[in-house]
């Protein structure tokens, strides 16, 4: 889809973990969350969000990946595009059955160093010394 219509995928857990790299106030924010094993709260995430789409490869659009998730409520997300003047035009949602859902997410695993993503089975690093499993929190599987 980001090919097709030329815009860009903006993940979540991928900027939740950037931001908690450049040490932005809602990085440092999403960060303590994180330590602590919790979910980042849907505010932290909109604001990250916020900071991303005002980026230009988004003035034609972007596509977010992973948020609000099946429990997130969109009224945070929603006050936000609304103050900015955007609208969701379309929302996807994807279906999995629970034993896949586990073996995607206990797969995943986080470098201790630079925080990079990787899964045991679709994206598997090159060594597995420092690697620590993903913990509640730490990514937007919301």
């Amino acid at each position: 889809m980001v090919d097709d219509y030329g815009i860009p995928q903006i993940s979540t857990g991928d900027m939740l973990r950037e931001a908690v790299k450049a040490g932005s106030p809602m990085g440092v924010k999403a960060k303590s969350c994180m330590d602590a094993g919790a979910l980042v709260p849907d505010e932290v995430v909109v604001g990250i969000v916020e900071e991303r789409i005002q980026q230009k490869d988004c003035q034609g659009g972007f596509m977010l990946d992973g948020f609000p998730g099946p429990r997130g409520r969109p009224t945070p997300l929603a006050q936000m595009l609304d103050k900015r003047g955007l609208k969701l035009d379309h929302v996807i949602c994807l279906e999995a059955d629970n034993e896949e859902l586990v073996r995607r997410l206990s797969g995943r695993r986080t470098c201790r160093q630079c925080m990079a993503p990787y899964h045991v089975a679709f994206n598997p690093p090159k060594r597995t010394r420092g690697l620590r499993p993903v913990q509640r929190g730490v990514v937007s599987a919301r």
